[in-house]
């Protein structure tokens, strides 16, 4: 779908223009064409291919679409894929981005996720100056705001990390936090995969032979490349601090297993010493001088008593009860 097609000429927009009539503009000098679409079909995009002369190899690859994040060079035009991460309910939700890019023009598919670059196109028409640089400022603002998600979803997995610390030691719930300890390693992996591929990828749009639509601007996109990094070293940070709680949480979880335990064998052995008096005193032979003993009955209950209650007290400051 078509969410719109604007021109510009010198970095002032002339106006929302259809897609037959692209041809027209890009014929001329000065001007540049911005064009989003969302959830695009095979119609639009061949339209597409044919006014723009977009490589079949990279409409081909938004076609099929969950491809890994890249930046291709066909001759002078560029075409990425980013992933999108959203954060939506406390969940962290994928989608893609497909952005071509030529000399003068634009063109940006967003596929499976709601939250669109309207910003990005508000943000770059209140510069007019940089707007008129062409497609490597609309390129670097695309790709800044992808960034910017990454930093939010990195942000949420930094606060859950938190909400997990805080109860890591609270007996009773470690089979729960061993499950959002997991879920937050998924949802890890997932911005992982997002950012490892464009590190490998962006260095050659400011380092080495720059394409030439970023040759203006190497700067920018060495920015990104930092931006890349922090957010990396973002992860790695919480992936060590995640595999620590684990740790953490499966030696709590042995910790408690150990103190039942060791309840469990404190009462044994009390109820056994109890067990063995009571076996010798009611084995009924005729010879036990205990049997017709006028106080026998309240001695043997008195010494099982203080001989049980002994074990329990020295059970008890020993901490196995």
């Amino acid at each position: 779908m078509l969410v719109n097609c604007m021109v510009y000429c010198r970095g002032e927009k002339l106006g929302d223009i259809q897609l037959d009539k692209l041809a027209d503009y890009l014929r001329l000098p000065d001007h540049f064409v911005w064009v989003a679409l969302r959830d695009t079909h095979l119609d639009e995009l061949q339209q597409l291919k044919k006014q723009f002369g977009l490589h079949e190899l990279a409409v081909e690859d938004v076609i099929n679409g969950y491809q890994s994040p890249k930046i291709e060079e066909y001759g002078e035009n560029l075409f990425l894929i980013m992933h999108l991460i959203d954060v939506v309910g406390g969940e962290l939700v994928t989608g893609e981005v497909n952005i071509f890019a030529g000399r003068n023009y634009i063109i940006s598919v967003r596929q499976r996720s709601r939250q669109g670059f309207s910003n990005v196109r508000m943000r770059s028409e209140r510069d007019p100056k940089m707007l008129g640089q062409g497609s490597a400022y609309v390129l670097y603002a695309l790709m800044d705001s992808v960034m910017d998600r990454y930093f939010q979803a990195l942000s949420v997995l930094e606060y859950e990390l938190e909400a997990i610390e805080e109860t890591i030691f609270k007996t009773g719930i470690e089979r729960d936090n061993i499950e959002r300890l997991y879920q937050l390693k998924r949802k890890l992996t997932l911005l992982k995969h997002a950012i490892s591929p464009l590190m490998e990828s962006l260095p050659k749009l400011h380092g080495g032979r720059v394409p030439e639509i970023c040759s203006q601007y190497p700067e920018y996109f060495r920015e990104l490349s930092e931006h890349l990094g922090r957010i990396n070293a973002g992860i790695d940070s919480i992936q060590d601090t995640l595999s620590t709680a684990m740790q953490v949480n499966l030696s709590m979880v042995t910790i408690h297993q150990t103190d039942v335990s060791k309840r469990l064998a404190a009462w044994a052995a009390i109820f056994a010493v109890a067990t063995a008096f009571a076996g010798i005193w009611g084995m009924n032979f005729d010879n036990m001088p205990e049997l017709r003993w006028r106080f026998g009955y309240l001695a043997a209950l008195a010494t099982i008593g203080g001989v049980c209650g002994y074990l329990f007290v020295r059970f008890k400051k020993t901490g196995w009860l």
